[in-house]
């Protein structure tokens, strides 16, 4: 470790302490999700509906873990399929001069949603990253579609998840019992929208989740009898604005 990334790692692990740092963050944070912040970013031309700062946190768990495949549940713009693939892209970049030439890679992703409208999977089937991006329609819990993406992963070796679709309880648990396997030692299952469980109960009324029922409550539960994921705390702590507190799940063993 560098002297640098020594002082990164000491900045990170004394921010959760700073009690002014972290309420000003939560404070941000219920504004910003009554104000749809999220909705105001795209990726290469397509709406990604994420805060840059999970971005971010993407981008560089990309980077470590260079994965073959990205799963990812929930398509809605298409946004974060496109970034996903640019991401896989510029690995083919750096991997070009070395062993892998970029026109023969097989890196893929991989977007699962039960309801792809036309307009958006047109927009992602024109767009430049779509040679290396498949969409599958239908339920992410569907024992049919589990099988489906269970078949494209059988062909990768280093496999990163996210799960971003429905945010019950008891959906989120369901896809974390379907899809976190696949997740390769040392790569992640991120879940999105663990926020839930810390916002007030009247943020999204007109939705079926909301405290004690969403996706972090989900990832307590599974965590209970999955002992080779841990949560990587050190990514909330060095983002502190993010919609998944709790919901980077390293896998360890």
């Amino acid at each position: 470790m560098t002297e640098f990334e020594k002082e990164v790692a000491a900045r990170v692990a004394a921010n959760p302490q700073d009690g002014a740092l972290c309420a000003s963050a939560a404070a941000f944070m219920r504004s910003s999700i009554s104000a749809m912040y999220s909705y105001n970013y795209s990726w290469l031309g397509r709406p990604v509906i994420q805060y840059p700062q999970d971005m971010m946190a993407m981008q560089e768990i990309i980077w470590q873990v260079k994965p073959d495949l990205i799963i990812e549940t929930g398509i809605a713009h298409g946004g974060s399929l496109i970034f996903s693939a640019s991401m896989l892209a510029l690995l083919d970049v750096c991997d070009a001069e070395s062993s892998i030439a970029a026109a023969e890679s097989r890196r893929k992703v991989l977007g699962i949603d039960i309801d792809i409208r036309a307009h958006n999977r047109a927009a992602i089937d024109a767009h430049p990253m779509a040679s290396r991006i498949q969409m599958i329609q239908g339920s992410s819990i569907d024992p049919d579609i589990i099988a489906q993406a269970h078949a494209v992963a059988a062909n990768y070796s280093r496999v990163l998840v996210c799960l971003d679709s429905n945010h019950t309880h008891a959906h989120v648990l369901a896809e974390l019992e379907a899809y976190a396997p696949l997740t390769s030692v040392g790569s992640y299952c991120v879940v999105f929208d663990t926020i839930v469980e810390d916002m007030p109960a009247d943020t999204a009324p007109d939705r079926p989740w909301g405290p004690g029922n969403n996706p972090k409550t989900a990832v307590w539960e599974f965590l209970e009898t999955h002992t080779e994921f841990e949560i990587d705390k050190s990514i909330q702590h060095k983002l502190l604005i993010t919609v998944a507190p709790d919901g980077y799940l390293k896998r360890c063993g």
